[in-house]
């Protein structure tokens, strides 16, 4: 069995037991992420949010069971149609044995994972929280300089973090916009949440 296989049947057990699945990737792989998600929205999944979760920060999309009759519809047609997916047959949208879309499949696939994206970016680089770490670990290392003594080295640190971070949030805030531009294109609106993030659902 397949790498991608094994991916497929993990999901099709979690689709078949939850209400809520997460898709977890350690290596954050964008386009298994979106070609899974696809996959769940074919069974009456819809994708919710995502969310960097631990120490390393493993990547983890969360998809719910869509109570729109046009889902249910849509899930129960691809159940009749690919019987023995999750067991090595062939699932919706993909070439058989992997997660590589077929050419029909490939906008939607492309587009949900431009939005698993943008929400993902945004969780990792949160402005606020980025700005107070520029500002207050250079005070903290101003304080250790004073107590220790070790001023080259830490001062050094002192004004290289700040400087680190801010390029971070620039380089996040760059990408974020292009992929904001694709979603644009693609006809999704931008909302805010209940947590005031900024975000883009589809039309």
């Amino acid at each position: 069995m397949s790498l991608a296989d094994r991916h497929v049947t993990a999901l099709m057990r979690q689709l078949a037991s939850q209400d809520v699945v997460e898709l977890v990737h350690p290596f954050a792989e964008w386009e298994t992420l979106g070609a899974l998600a696809y996959i769940a929205e074919c069974y009456g999944f819809r994708y919710a949010d995502v969310r960097h979760l631990g120490k390393q920060k493993t990547v983890h999309v969360t998809m719910v069971r869509d109570a729109d009759p046009r889902a249910v519809q849509r899930a129960a047609a691809n159940a009749a149609a690919f019987p023995q997916a999750g067991a090595g047959g062939p699932v919706p949208g993909m070439y058989q044995g992997s997660l590589t879309p077929v050419p029909e499949a490939q906008p939607d696939v492309d587009l949900i994972t431009t939005l698993i994206r943008y929400d993902a970016l945004g969780a990792a680089a949160n402005r606020k929280q980025l700005l107070t770490m520029a500002w207050g670990i250079p005070l903290v290392l101003v304080l250790l300089a004073a107590l220790t003594g070790k001023f080259a080295v830490l001062l050094t640190l002192a004004a290289l973090v700040p400087a680190f971070l801010l390029i971070t949030l620039r380089v996040n805030e760059a990408r974020r916009a292009k992929l904001a531009e694709r979603l644009t294109a693609a006809g999704c609106t931008q909302v805010r949440d209940g947590q005031g993030r900024e975000r883009y659902v589809r039309a």
